[in-house]
Formats: structure tokens, C-alpha cells, sequence
């Protein structure tokens, strides 16, 4: 778990940076954030290893990529056993418009997050997801403007050590 590691400024600072472009080089990561090249690199190390920064990844731009619109499908379902959880999530990571899936109290079981070029594609995607798994009910919602949609993480909750 990522408790078992404390962080300092230092590593925030890092972190920050990272989050928001990953392409940095070692060497401007580690003039950026006050460093010698090799405690840059012992500090970067240490939080993969940690598993504190899990991947370093490219962000596209969905509209120039002919996935331009966005869907919030609300699921629910009548079957709770871990049988069917498992055929759902089998079923979600097949499929590659969702992007998210997250379990969810109140009135909606799973809400996922699709990508798709228009609603023709949706009504694609859903007739595939509804193939594979059984669901009681699924609404959808499509995204008509964002105003916000971001990666970086806050760091203000990070367990934190002076120094």
C-alpha cells in the first residue's frame, strides 16, 4: 500500500511535476526540482517501486483520434454473486471504449465510461455489452461539454514526512 512510504517536498514536487509531463527528462526533472541527477533518479525509482507512480503514459487527444464523445452508463444489475462479477469485469476489459468502470453505492451498481465517435457507436457498444452480461437496467448519459477533465492526482493527502 502506498501508507508504507512518507513523502517529503521533495517527492511532491516530483510528483507534480511527473503528473504533468512524464517526457521530462532526468535532467530537467532533477533541475526543476533542485536535485542532482542521481538522487532524481533514486527518489523516481523508489516511488515505482512503491507503486506510488504506476505507469508513464502518453495522453491523446480523444477528438483528433475520432473518439470525441463521451458516455456515462449507469448499470444495474439483479445478480450480485461472484460469478457474474467476474463475467462483468471480463466482459468491460474486452471491450475497449470503456475506459472506466467503477462499483458504485446508492441507486447504481457500476457506472462505466465509454468513448466512442457517436451514437451509432454507442448503440454498437451497448448491444456488445449487453451480449455479454446480463443487467437488469442501463441508462446513459453523454457528455455535451467538459468543463473539467484532468489526470494529475492532488498530493495534499500524501502521507507526509519533513525533510
Amino acid at each position: 500500500m502506498i501508507l508504507s512510504g512518507q513523502m517529503n517536498t521533495v517527492d511532491r514536487k516530483l510528483l507534480d511535476l511527473l503528473q504533468r509531463d512524464a517526457s521530462l527528462s532526468l535532467d530537467d526533472l532533477s533541475e526543476r526540482a533542485a536535485l542532482s541527477r542521481n538522487a532524481c533518479w533514486r527518489r523516481v525509482k523508489r516511488l515505482q517501486d512503491e507503486g506510488i507512480i504506476k505507469a508513464r503514459v502518453a495522453l491523446l487527444d480523444a477528438r483528433r483520434i475520432n473518439v470525441g464523445l463521451t458516455a456515462f452508463i449507469a448499470l444495474r444489475t439483479t445478480e450480485h454473486s461472484a460469478e457474474w462479477l467476474d463475467a462483468f469485469s471480463r466482459a468491460v476489459r474486452d471491450i475497449p471504449e470503456i475506459i472506466g468502470v467503477y462499483r458504485m453505492t446508492g441507486d447504481v451498481d457500476y457506472l462505466l465510461q465509454a468513448v466512442i465517435p457517436d451514437v451509432a457507436a454507442y448503440d454498437d457498444l451497448y448491444k456488445r455489452l449487453i451480449g455479454r452480461i446480463a443487467l437488469a437496467d442501463v441508462s446513459s448519459s453523454f457528455v455535451m461539454e467538459e468543463i473539467k477533465a484532468t489526470t494529475v492526482l492532488p498530493l495534499d493527502y500524501a502521507p507526509h514526512k519533513r525533510g
